[in-house]
């Protein structure tokens, strides 16, 4: 139960990011972003918070329950987030695509040798970068809030992850007897 509640967050996390950008934090221009600070004086788009979630699940959906339900987690992420942010839809869903198959690409070889914990955190921050340069290049054609995506995503990674390893401890039942990326 808890590993397909891992799928409906991923999937949830990536329809979170594109509703945070039109509706959490400030907007200091009117067609622009609503951002959020997330180091003194600098600031992200808002869907910041659900990125660096986002490229956590992606690893822990594919470890549990394989490569192809992270995949159609992700499409269905991408699809979602059309109904929400119409103007934002191809951007995210080029980027989301672009980060998770980078994510990815690091992820599966690491986690086949065994290196788990690792294999979270660099394939979350080679997918979070991809994400960041991606997303900014066509959403807004510029990298302006680059620093701040990078350090936003990096906050909510390490959060997840910290999240995740808790669940692991606590319930080690419900999440054992991973596929190991297929």
């Amino acid at each position: 139960m808890i590993k397909w509640l891992l799928v409906v967050f991923y999937a949830g996390s990536i329809f979170m990011a594109n509703w945070f950008i039109g509706h959490v934090g400030t907007q200091f221009t009117p067609d622009g972003p609503h951002v959020i600070q997330v180091w003194p004086g600098i600031y992200a788009p808002s869907g910041v918070l659900w990125v660096g979630v986002a490229l956590v699940l992606r690893d822990m959906v594919q470890f549990f329950l394989g490569r192809s339900v992270a995949i159609a987690a992700m499409l269905v992420g991408a699809v979602l987030s059309y109904f929400v942010a119409p103007s934002l839809a191809l951007a995210s869903a080029t980027a989301f695509l672009l980060s998770e198959s980078a994510d990815l690409i690091v992820y599966t070889p690491m986690v086949r040798r065994g290196w788990v914990v690792a294999a979270v955190f660099c394939s979350s921050t080679v997918g979070l970068i991809v994400d960041s340069i991606v997303f900014l290049t066509l959403a807004f054609g510029s990298l302006e809030f680059l620093e701040g995506q990078i350090i936003g995503k990096l906050w909510m990674t390490s959060f997840a992850a910290a999240v995740i390893w808790f669940l692991r401890r606590r319930y080690p039942k419900a999440l054992t007897a991973p596929v190991v990326a297929q």
